[in-house]
């Protein structure tokens, strides 16, 4: 395994760990999903040029277009949550109340 692909499954691993054991913030997962959806584009990015395929040369930028739009989408939410609950913590947001 390279430096390059240790790199990126490393920051994959610890952005998913932030994740799943840092839950206070709405803005603190937001970031740790889009630490992500970045690793994974890099990775998707590179892996062409390391394979010589030329027809997958267009999934780096589906995938930024995606998250492009899971970010709008997350930033919403945040926004939305905070005008209705008063701040973005996780613990205050309820689904069974709304």
């Amino acid at each position: 395994m390279s430096l390059l692909h240790l790199s990126f499954y490393s920051a994959f691993t610890l952005s998913s760990l932030g994740l799943a054991f840092h839950r206070t913030h709405l803005i603190s997962a937001l970031l740790c999903l889009e630490s992500m959806m970045l690793s994974m584009y890099i990775a998707l990015s590179t892996w062409p040029i390391e394979n010589q395929a030329t027809s997958f040369t267009l999934m780096p930028v589906l995938m930024l277009t995606f998250s492009a739009c899971e970010a709008g989408t997350g930033l919403a939410m945040l926004v939305a949550s905070t005008r209705t609950h008063g701040s973005d913590h996780l613990h205050n947001l309820n689904l069974l109340q709304c």
